[in-house]
């Protein structure tokens, strides 16, 4: 048990506390940004002092955050300094094997119109098109530059009469595909804060000299070394989910960090803790937040059953959190208030630090309910009460 206590002590440590969104983000290395509302959430639940309205700006404004396609070709938001790290580290091979499968579907698939022979040459410029017309539009969804570029609202046809099965244009891969190589980027979200749909932007509009080129092996060392100092200690299989590398592509990158053996895996070898015990804490983290995701292997901070926290697919949804350990669930009711349901008891101290971050979430929000997009037993449950 010392050894759990000693690994719970330093998630309060070193990621339950920051005073901007850019610290936020650093103290778990990246956002997870599938779910745009998790952003905010995961900021507010770190960042006392700060508003949606901060976070926005920090995102939108100033530009100290990057919504990126990268490890396990899912969506985060990276601070400014990270950027090139995760670019060259996960997010090019990300977008060669997302242009591999377009293209794959684009030879084996009906089309409309019909496409020539020259699949990757008429991609190429059609992507060229896309970026051309970002440069003329400036923010643009992405609505607008398929009308700008036709070639855009490209069909692939359906093969089957299944209902999935349906017509699809490819803007969306070919948008992404572009982010992914850098060269464009996700800008405001189109509605509000919890909007799933952004504009489009040139990737000038962050880097007006490109994103700084990295070799991705050093650049693979640096991600780790990042994600060790925040989640270490972490075994290799933790580093490989975490990044969604390959087994050999995991062990070289870790074979050129310096690192030790602990309890629990490993960490940095410079990495030493002090001797004091931080305060408990209490954070309602939201759902995918990147504290439950950062391991593969989480029983030493789950509650004995933690089934009702997840989704069908694996997904963890909101949580409840005490001293470094998941103590039980929330959800936000459609009359505007933060609920929760405890699953382990951990005192009156904790109950009451918990009634009062619900509280204080609820004035936070100001009204605004947020629906994950991947909806645990907990949450639904909560939610209707």
């Amino acid at each position: 048990m010392k050894e759990v206590a000693e690994r719970r002590a330093r998630v309060v440590r070193r990621q339950f506390q920051a005073s901007s969104a850019a610290e936020a983000a650093r103290t778990v290395v990246v956002l997870h940004a599938t779910d745009p509302a998790t952003v905010f959430l995961s900021v507010l639940a770190r960042c006392s002092g700060l508003t949606v309205d901060d976070v926005a700006r920090e995102l939108y404004d100033e530009r100290r955050l990057v919504r990126m396609m990268a490890m396990r070709r899912t969506l985060f938001v990276v601070p400014d300094e990270l950027v090139p790290v995760v670019h060259a580290a996960a997010s090019l091979d990300v977008a060669a094997t997302m242009r591999r499968r377009l293209l794959t579907q684009l030879a084996t698939l009906p089309t409309d119109p019909e496409l020539p022979d020259d699949l990757h040459g008429w991609l190429a410029d059609v992507e060229a098109g896309v970026l051309a017309a970002a440069d003329r539009l400036g923010a643009a969804s992405g609505t607008d530059l398929a009308q700008a570029e036709p070639r855009l609202r490209t069909a692939l046809l359906p093969t089957t009469d299944k209902a999935y099965d349906v017509r699809r244009s490819i803007t969306t891969q070919v948008l992404s595909v572009l982010g992914a190589d850098g060269r464009l980027v996700r800008g405001r979200p189109s509605g509000g804060w919890t909007s799933r749909q952004h504009l489009w932007e040139p990737a000038s509009a962050g880097w007006p000299d490109g994103i700084e080129p990295l070799d991705p092996a050093p650049a693979r060392a640096r991600l780790v070394q990042a994600y060790l100092r925040r989640f270490g200690p972490a075994t290799e299989a933790d580093v490989a989910w975490w990044t969604g590398w390959a087994k050999g592509t995991t062990r070289a990158a870790l074979a050129a960090v310096q690192t030790k053996e602990r309890a629990g895996g490993l960490v940095l070898a410079d990495d030493e803790d002090p001797a004091e015990e931080p305060a408990p804490t209490a954070a309602l983290l939201p759902a995918l937040d990147p504290t439950p995701m950062g391991w593969k292997q989480r029983d030493w901070f789950l509650p004995e059953d933690p089934r009702e926290l997840y989704d069908a697919y694996g997904n963890v949804g909101p949580t409840v959190w005490w001293g470094g350990e998941v103590v039980g669930g929330w959800a936000v009711r459609p009359d505007g208030a933060v609920v929760t349901e405890l699953l382990a008891d951990r005192g009156d101290e904790a109950r009451r630090a918990i009634a009062q971050a619900a509280e204080v979430l609820t004035s936070r929000l100001g009204g605004t309910v947020v629906v994950p997009s991947f909806r645990t037993p907990l949450e639904r449950r909560l939610a209707r009460a």
